[in-house]
Formats: C-alpha cells, structure tokens, sequence
C-alpha cells in the first residue's frame, strides 16, 4: 500500500522539476522582460540586453570609423564617412582597401564569439571555446604542413598556391580537427564536460605537430606561417569579407532559433528531454554551427585568441543573465576584435602588430582570473 504514494511522491516531484525547467527556459514575460514569439519560437526581450546590443553596436562602428583612419594618407572621421556614402578622392583607398579589412575585423570577431558563447553554454564552463574543439589547431596544422610542404625554396608555384589556398586550407583542416575531437568524445551521447577534456587533449597534440612543422620548414616560409598563426587582419579583402557574411547570415537564424535548446541543456539528459529537446541531436547541430562559424572566422583572419573565450564572459556580465546571451556576445566579440586592430595599427606605429598579438596580451589576464576564479568556486 505504501508503493503508490511513493509513486505518485515521485511522479509529483518529477513534474514539479519538469514545470521548474520549463518556466526557466521558455519566456515568461517576468518583469522586466518582453516576450517574443514567431510562430512555434519565442524569446524573452530583455531592455537591459537592447540597450547593451546598441551601445555595443555603435562602440564597432566608432571602432570601424576609427581605424580606417589609419594608413599611409591620414584622414579624419569625417573624411572616411565622406568617402564611404560619396565618391571623393578617398574613395578609392577607404573603400577597396581600408573599409574591408575593418569590417572583416568585426564580422571575424562576431563570429568567434558567438561560437564561443554555444560552446561555453553546452560544456556549462567558462573555459571553453572553440579553441578546445580542434578547430583553430586543426586549421593551423593544415597550413602550415602546406606552406612546408610546398616551400619557396622547391619552387615559387607552389608557395603561389600556397598562399591561395590558405582560406580553403584553413577551413578544411578546422573542420577535420573538430570531427576528431567530436568522434573521440562521443560515447553514446555527447558529454559537455568529457567534449571539453578531449579537445584539449586534441589540441595539445596538434599544437605540437605545429610548433615541429615550423621547425624543419624553410625560414621564410616558417615566418609567413607564423603570421597567420598569430591572427592577422593586414591585406584582407572583399574576398575575406564575403565568406564570412554569408556564414553568419546563414548560422545566425537557426542558432537564434536554437537558443530554446541551449537554454534546456543546462539541466540533466531526464529533464531535457522531458522538455521535449532531443539533447544529442541539440548538441549535435548547435556544436556543428559553433565549428563551422569558428572555421570560416579561422579561414579569414586565421586564429585571433581569446576572443571566443572572453567575449562571451563579458556579454553575460553585461547583461546579468543566466548563460552567455548570443547576439550580445557576438556584437562583445565585434567591439573586442575591431578595438585590438586600432590598438595593433596605432600602439607601436609605423610597425603593425597582428590583431592577434593583442588580443593574446589583453586575453592572457583574463583566462588567469577565470582560473583562479573557478578553483575558489571548487574550494567553496
């Protein structure tokens, strides 16, 4: 007779924890916030996170505004604006050469952090990125073997296409470094905590057989190969800028449309999948858009550090909510990126550092707090 109220206790408990996470992922409307909902999907709207999103946003464009400024004509802010809405004598230089290397610099940092910011909420660890995916190491590693393999010293075609194929290199060696640390980690499902552990396994390895490639490379090619490896803005095109564009207009949509998933996932596998989300399958897909995003970022500039790390980090500071918010981390990400290049181009001129070199001095401090951070949360 005491077998079915401890049932029903049970049962009542399991609907009670279920209700508890339905209300703590689907939009309420809690003071404070704005519900949101386009046909089966539906958002809390937060004034606190719109007025951060457009200060951020007008922060990258003074950024951007700032930074074409820069070169060997100087020009002021009012200068650049006037060559970019008219057809001065600036046109030329501001929107072929200067234009498209600022906007690749936010659109770069947009899209790391905003892969960071799906990493970091599905591992549930602030130390994650995807840096610990294999994607910047795997992209690194396919680079620089080619740039070795094919050395200016055997002959200049294939240094040549070399440095043409460097975006597609990039992209693929991403791509494969991700499916490796993907694959090692599956057991039966995907653990966030164990997907962590194994990339930085993976990432270790990889790291090393770089540093070795760089070793037996000729000089010159080793030093061009390190300069893509610190993460460089300097030359980049249109042809940099369409890439990733059409990433993130593709991949942003579906993983605003994912957030639901990624606000379920912070509960246990029983409790997620009670709330109707199939958590392999969310992990699955949310995961392959953080790689692709990181990827076609890495291909463009190569791998900037700390941005997809910090970014997301700051954004939740900024914003005072539960997990990493996406669109203010990638706009966090976009500010970070194009503040680094002004302070690359202009720190230390005439000489122009790598963005990365920066953001690397600037994200070394932060990644320390982190860690001390979180042992005294593991000693509390």
């Amino acid at each position: 007779m005491s077998a079915t109220p401890r049932n029903t206790s049970r049962n009542a408990s399991r609907d009670v924890g279920g209700d508890t996470a339905r209300r703590a992922v689907a939009p309420r409307g809690l003071p404070g916030e704005r519900p949101l909902r386009a046909g089966p999907v539906s958002w809390s709207l937060r004034p606190r996170s719109v007025v951060v999103a457009l200060v951020l946003l007008a922060a990258a464009a003074l950024l951007m505004a700032l930074g074409m400024r820069i070169g060997d004509i100087p020009m002021s802010v009012a200068d650049v604006a006037g060559a970019v809405v008219g057809d001065g004598p600036n046109h030329f230089v501001v929107m072929e050469l200067r234009l498209p290397r600022a906007l690749t610099g936010v659109l770069v940092g947009a899209a790391l952090a905003l892969a960071g910011a799906i990493v970091q909420a599905i591992a549930r660890n602030p130390l994650a990125s995807p840096d610990v995916l294999g994607v910047t190491t795997g992209a690194s590693v396919s680079v620089v073997a080619v740039i070795v393999a094919t050395s200016s010293a055997a002959g200049g075609a294939g240094g040549t296409l070399a440095t043409l194929g460097i975006p597609l290199l990039s992209l693929l060696g991403g791509l494969a470094g991700a499916l490796a640390v993907y694959t090692l980690a599956w057991r039966g499902g995907l653990d966030g905590y164990r997907l962590v552990l194994v990339g930085i396994g993976v990432s270790a390895v990889f790291t090393n057989v770089k540093y070795w490639l760089l070793t037996v490379g000729d000089v010159t090619d080793s030093g061009r190969a390190m300069v893509w490896i610190s993460g460089s803005l300097n030359g980049r095109g249109w042809e940099h800028v369409l890439p990733v564009a059409v990433a993130l207009a593709v991949l942003v949509p579906p993983t605003l449309i994912g957030t639901r998933s990624l606000g379920a996932l912070r509960f246990g596998d029983d409790t997620v999948t009670g709330l109707g989300v199939r958590p392999n399958l969310s992990r699955s897909l949310m995961i392959l858009a953080a790689v692709l995003l990181a990827s076609v970022a890495t291909a463009a500039a190569g791998p900037i550090a700390f941005v997809a790390l910090a970014s997301p980090q700051i954004a939740l500071r900024l914003t005072g909510v539960a997990r990493p918010p996406l669109v203010v981390s990638a706009l966090t990400g976009a500010v970070l990126t194009a503040a680094a290049d002004l302070v690359a181009r202009s720190a230390f001129s005439p000489v122009e550092l790598p963005v990365g070199v920066v953001t690397a001095v600037l994200g070394a401090p932060y990644l320390i707090h982190l860690l001390i951070r979180a042992r005294r949360k593991g000693r509390s």
